[in-house]
């Protein structure tokens, strides 16, 4: 197990050049040609080993039964031309050409494509790019990400309350002072009273008096 760590990467298979394809093919096709189909397991081997198909591995075997058929057929045919019926002839000459198409047609499409889907190759210098990640490492590594930024927010603190301290009084508002003029309505009032005051005071003394 692997743990969240990165997978290690599988090794690819590697396409040849163009050239050594373009190569290959032809030298199979000849020879299959050449032989009048009597080497066309040679192409299919290859196909097979290219590919690693079951489908191909069972095309193989097919092709070599055909072989091994048409090789015995031949050697059961007289030496002498004339003396090989004409359905007999008809018959090998089909067989070869059935063979011949099949085999050519189905190497030449089959390997096309295989190569097609590995891609082109990669020029000498550029940098590979790494293959993309698992199924089971992106299972791992996507809850990780969405927990990583969480981390690094900050949590906002909760604003604290000032409560009021019980043992210092409560400061009384400011009294607003009175106007200059009620100041001078005051002062009027004690007047007349400290005049009124000083009229019954001289008029008891003098009643006393009489």
């Amino acid at each position: 197990m692997h743990g969240y760590g990165p997978m290690p990467q599988q090794p690819t298979t590697s396409r040849p050049s163009p050239a050594t394809l373009t190569t290959v093919r032809v030298i199979l096709v000849a020879l299959t040609v050449l032989s009048c189909g009597l080497l066309g397991w040679a192409p299919m081997l290859r196909l097979a080993i290219v590919t690693r198909k079951p489908r191909d591995w069972f095309l193989l075997v097919v092709v070599v039964a055909l072989n091994i058929g048409l090789f015995a057929f031949i050697m059961a045919t007289p030496d002498d031309p004339d003396q090989m019926s004409d359905a007999a002839a008809l018959f090998m000459m089909l067989w070869i050409l059935g063979l011949l198409a099949g085999v050519i047609t189905y190497y030449l499409y089959a390997e096309i494509r295989h190569y097609n889907t590995l891609g082109a190759p990669a020029p000498y210098g550029e940098p590979v790019h790494p293959a993309p990640p698992l199924p089971y490492q992106q299972q791992h590594l996507a809850p990780h990400q969405q927990h990583q930024p969480q981390q690094h927010q900050p949590q906002p603190q909760p604003q604290q309350h000032q409560r009021p301290n019980p043992y210092t009084a409560p400061t009384p508002p400011p009294t607003p002072k009175p106007a200059p003029q009620r100041l001078d309505q005051v002062r009027a009032e004690l007047d007349e009273l400290s005049d009124y005051l000083r009229k019954e005071n001289k008029d008891s003394r003098d009643g006393e008096g009489r």
